[in-house]
């Protein structure tokens, strides 16, 4: 069997990230794609299995639910690294920061001063109708002004390649580890590879995180303890849970383990109790205090919300953070750089249409059929019309729903997003991509060397989440010696 044709991974109308429009290999990238031309079929098939072994011996996990039952699944994994040259990251690294700078500066605002509902910039009731506000953190202003340390923005290209941020996720963002265990995995597969090729490395984020956690931990506290927070081991998330804390150095801790005594937040140990000065929390808001939110949650800490206001432990993200999550919010991101920052955007946001407004939702209910619909506080790609691959009967079901509550929808055009080759059925295929970096925001900034790459493994599909058949692909910032 010969080499495998990169000539024909390229897919009508979608930007080609390997591949230019004659088929021929980006110059940036050759040293990459003359190394798969010399590889057979048969090695690359054979690596694709070790790949595979490597994934089993490592544990890397992920749980979906189906039919009320919890499955564990082999994390789905792609050898064909994609690559992304530092000349173009330097700049969306800085667009990064600045998304996230001002989404912070909007969040200390709506929970204090809400300048920017007074001037009209937003109007008021896209926030008081937010599913993610929450009034209980109204007056509250966490260290620096940074209420989402961590986001995960999630980038596409569209067809001339230029990335635009399609969402931001500031509540509790998930998939770091798989970005760094994808490395870790590529390592040991290709290890030539990173002999002969400057690649950024992403391995210090854990490190980074746990700066970011020290910095936000109380002023007083000199040797701050930290603690990973879980719902525990039956959460989708929990590999990574578990991952963090042990990279860190920190303990992971279910909320059984913790208590509020005196105003302070104490950790159960055999020694005694231990007080506790900083939490990553991977526990969603509702469920974080039952004295404040849902009152029949066992997942989280009486008295918790108390402690935080009082400045005696941090939370990392921060309570109420999700108010930036709304997809309808979203739209207003522009505005917000423009107006906390007086910075013009470097990443664009993709086209947004308000269902709630009456003149974009006549448009949105005209041109379903082309258009992507989201429910405005959803996540992980469910309750999504993707308008050119929908049946009749699924846009009267969103026609309906929009009309029933069009805040609760946002449309954007139907991206043809950017794609990679991608090793199916033995042969190397185009597939979508997407791409989840990191940003940490404390003291300072933090942007990951790449991110997590999603890949929709579906012929044709745009959906690239695991729990719907997408899988991952290492990232690689590559430093080809352009300014």
């Amino acid at each position: 069997m010969t080499g495998l044709a990169l000539e024909d991974t390229r897919a009508s109308a979608a930007y080609d990230e390997l591949l230019d429009v004659q088929g021929l290999p980006r110059q940036e990238f050759k040293a990459l794609t003359d190394f798969l031309h010399k590889m057979t079929a048969e090695q690359l098939i054979h690596r694709q299995k070790e790949v595979h072994l490597c994934i089993r011996e490592m544990g890397i996990s992920f749980t979906v639910y189906s039919e009320g039952e919890n499955i564990d699944r082999e994390w789905p994994f792609d050898l064909i690294p994609r690559l992304i040259s530092l000349k173009e990251w330097r700049h969306t690294r800085i667009g990064l920061i600045q998304r996230l700078k001002a989404l912070n500066h909007f969040i200390d605002d709506i929970y204090n001063r809400q300048e920017i509902l007074a001037e009209g910039i937003i109007p008021e009731y896209v926030i008081q109708q937010s599913k993610g506000f929450r009034p209980q953190c109204l007056g509250i202003s966490p260290a620096f002004g940074a209420w989402a340390n961590i986001c995960g923005s999630d980038l596409v290209r569209d067809a001339s390649g230029e990335f635009y941020v399609l969402e931001d996720n500031l509540r509790v963002p998930s998939g770091v580890s798989y970005m760094l265990e994808n490395r870790k995995v590529m390592k040991r597969i290709f290890p030539e590879v990173f002999e002969h090729q400057d690649i950024l490395p992403n391995s210090d984020y854990p490190n980074r995180l746990r700066q970011l956690m020290c910095e936000m931990a109380p002023t007083n506290a000199s040797n701050p303890t930290l603690v990973v927070l879980t719902p525990g081991v039956y959460n989708s998330a929990y590999f990574e849970h578990s991952y963090l804390a042990q990279q860190m150095g920190a303990y992971l801790v279910e909320g059984q383990d913790l208590l509020v005594q005196d105003d302070f937040l104490y950790m159960k140990t055999v020694a005694g109790l231990q007080k506790v000065d900083a939490v990553y929390r991977r526990v969603d808001d509702e469920f974080l205090d039952p004295q404040v939110f849902r009152k029949d949650s066992m997942l989280g800490v009486a008295g918790l919300m108390q402690v935080w206001k009082k400045g005696h432990v941090a939370l990392i993200n921060a309570p109420g953070a999700g108010v930036a999550d709304d997809k309808v919010v979203y739209a207003y991101v522009p505005e917000m750089i423009r107006y906390y920052l007086n910075e013009t955007p470097l990443i664009h946001s993709v086209p947004t249409y308000l269902c709630v407004d009456e003149d974009q939702r006549a448009y949105v209910l005209d041109h379903l059929q082309d258009l992507v619909v989201k429910p405005a506080c959803e996540s992980g790609g469910y309750g999504m019309l993707i308008g050119p691959h929908s049946e009749a009967h699924e846009r009267q079901a969103f026609r309906k729903a929009i009309l029933d509550n069009p805040r609760n929808y946002i449309a954007q055009p139907t991206l043809q997003l950017s794609t990679v080759p991608t090793l199916c059925e033995n042969t190397l295929q185009p597939r979508h991509v997407d791409l989840r970096p990191f940003i940490l925001q404390a003291a300072s900034h933090y942007v990951t060397e790449g991110g997590l790459t999603r890949v929709a493994l579906r012929e044709g599909s745009l959906v690239v989440n695991s729990s719907q058949g997408g899988g991952s692909k290492d990232t690689w910032i590559l430093d080809t010696g352009e300014i």
